[in-house]
């Protein structure tokens, strides 16, 4: 079996596990802590046990939770081993990274307006030469206006970063993940615009080779209009950017380094939803996304048509699946020899120049996700698969890209919980300029498990373990600096990460 074939088969064995495990729990669920009586009550806005399976949200499974305004504060610390801590291809040294990062989040609830703002933001020590101290921001912003029928969003995420955040390896992991680290924002911004595919434009930073810092912005605005009480319709647009700070250096010492591709994305989404009974409803929406490489002279277009179905139990289950055609067109320059049957590396040794060709292609495919959400009396797992055209995170201009991700979580007792999460992803070239290496595909995988520790009301540990793995077809990816150069090196970068922190979050200030 091949590493992506072990990699789904753990992961779809995992899930029945988790799946056996949870209907073993005979206990029900804790009731809610009541709302603390003093000061004025927010209205409540009306709660919709089926919204629009074609907006950006994906609904949480307990949508009667009890709105209200606040500020919240929180300390953040960890230390970390790691086997791979500049994360380069067949590198290896174990070293540790300590993080100090403090975190702030505001929700403020009008009665017909909303706001939340959240950022978290500190440093990073990896204990060895090549990188050394680095900052992590993260700053998230929503508003929303409600009005009887529908409801506009306007969002901004800004996040400058050293490493990639598939597997959450920027913040140690899994586990680092899970304890608080990174969540904060990533429900409400890190959508997409194809039917709240959450990954959608995370793949222009999502997938990490290096320590390498990444600037990454993505501004999203939405509405959405009930037509009558069984239908509605939704748009949204976006535009975001992604630019790194440095290039990757061969680990080896050889004449070599990776300089990765920067982009800008446009998209657009238009959808319709009708509800056929209060738990199930089907939607048709078309989105469109415009990806620009100013700096290797490239570009493509993609126009995706999805049908999609939903089924919801409220506080239970979550299942939504879409499917469609992809419709890719590149336009991209290459420089070509204009003497013919010249290859590069020849042209100009026998008196030959470069000229810029326009090329042109068309390709037809298809894109879809699938997610299930499914909460237990004790346990909560999750599953979902998402493939569409991504801007190729750095290392390509422009992929395909198929993403699976699995997480559970169980408390153990009343301050244990256990969880644990994997995910693979493929994604392939879709055009031959302005690629960082000389591969045609990557695959990146991880798998982790953790244990959370509550200490009082307000302080909480974590302990984690993580195995990350990144491949590149092809033995030597690593493109040489000079025609004369030759490059001696390895297609895959392997880390192991072990963690453990702790979290301080005290109980949330009201603000009414």
């Amino acid at each position: 079996m091949s590493k992506g074939q072990i990699t789904m088969t753990l992961t779809l064995a995992l899930m029945w596990v988790g799946v056996a495990w949870a209907q073993s729990d005979q206990n029900p669920p804790p009731a809610p802590p009541p709302v603390p009586a003093f000061g004025p009550e927010n209205p409540v806005p009306p709660v919709s046990e089926n919204p629009p399976i074609s907006a950006i949200d994906q609904p949480g499974l307990e949508p009667h939770a009890a709105p209200e305004s606040f500020l919240l504060p929180g300390l953040h610390f960890s230390e970390s081993v790691d086997s791979n801590v500049a994360n380069t291809l067949g590198g290896s040294g174990v070293a540790s990274v300590t993080r100090g990062l403090g975190s702030l989040t505001l929700q403020k609830l009008w009665k017909n307006y909303d706001v939340a703002m959240d950022y978290i933001g500190g440093v990073s020590y990896y204990a060895t030469r090549s990188v050394g101290l680095e900052q992590l921001q993260q700053f998230d912003l929503d508003n929303r206006i409600n009005w009887k029928r529908g409801q506009l969003a306007i969002r901004d995420s800004f996040s400058y970063l050293p490493e990639g955040t598939f597997g959450f390896g920027a913040y140690g992991g899994g586990g680092a993940y899970n304890s608080g680290l990174g969540n904060l924002g990533a429900g409400m911004l890190g959508a997409g615009a194809f039917g709240g595919q959450t990954n959608a434009f995370t793949g222009g930073e999502g997938f990490s080779l290096g320590v390498v810092p990444r600037l990454t912005n993505l501004g999203l605005a939405d509405v959405v209009e009930d037509l009558t009480p069984k239908s509605s319709v939704t748009m949204a647009v976006g535009y975001g950017l992604v630019h790194f700070y440095g290039d990757l250096i061969s680990s080896s010492g050889a004449d070599a380094n990776v300089s990765f591709v920067g982009s800008r994305e446009f998209t657009a989404q238009f959808g319709y939803d009708r509800i056929l009974n209060p738990k199930d409803q089907v939607a048709v929406s078309y989105g469109y996304q415009g990806f620009d490489f100013s700096t290797v002279g490239t570009a493509f277009h993609a126009n995706v048509i999805q049908l999609m179905y939903g089924h919801r139990i409220s506080g239970r289950l979550d299942f939504t699946i879409g499917a469609g055609p992809q419709f890719t067109h590149i336009d991209a320059t290459e420089q070509v020899c204009n003497v013919p049957f010249l290859t590069t590396d020849d042209c100009t040794t026998f008196g030959g120049t470069f000229e810029p060709y326009q090329v042109k292609a068309n390709h037809i495919g298809a894109a879809g996700r699938l997610s299930i959400r499914y909460r237990f009396p004790k346990t909560a797992v999750a599953l979902s698969y998402q493939r569409y055209d991504t801007s190729g995170s750095g290392i390509f201009a422009g992929s395909l890209s198929n993403i699976a991700l699995f997480d559970i979580r169980r408390p153990l007792s009343r301050v244990w919980e256990i969880f644990a999460d994997l995910g693979y992803s493929k994604n392939e070239r879709l055009q031959i300029p302005g690629s960082a290496v000389n591969a045609s595909s990557f695959a990146s995988s991880y798998g982790g498990v953790g244990l959370h520790r509550q200490f009082g009301r307000s302080l909480r540990g974590f302990v984690s373990y993580q195995f990350n793995d990144l491949t590149l077809d092809g033995s030597c990816p690593l493109v040489a600096n000079s025609a004369s150069s030759t490059v001696s090196c390895s297609n895959m970068s392997q880390r192991q990460v072990g963690s453990i922190g702790l979290d301080w979050t005290p109980r949330p200030i009201r603000l009414d």
